[in-house]
């Protein structure tokens, strides 16, 4: 993957992780129904485990310098 590949998916990751907070923001303390509730939250949660594990792979790949 390259140095700009890997800058998308970081700028995806993040954009990712303010959602969810936003989504879990918004299921804890404005919906009263439960299934949307449930929905919103697992949503949230999804989006945050694929933030995490993209992140892990960006610090984890190591530079990609070829010069």
């Amino acid at each position: 993957m390259s140095s700009m590949d890997k800058m998308w998916l970081s700028f995806y990751a993040m954009g990712f992780m303010v959602v969810s907070m936003g989504l879990i923001h918004v299921s804890r303390h404005k919906l009263k129904n439960r299934l949307l509730k449930f929905l919103f939250a697992l949503i949230a949660y999804a989006l945050l485990l694929f933030s995490f594990l993209a992140m892990i792979y960006i610090v984890f790949s190591g530079p990609t310098g070829r010069g």
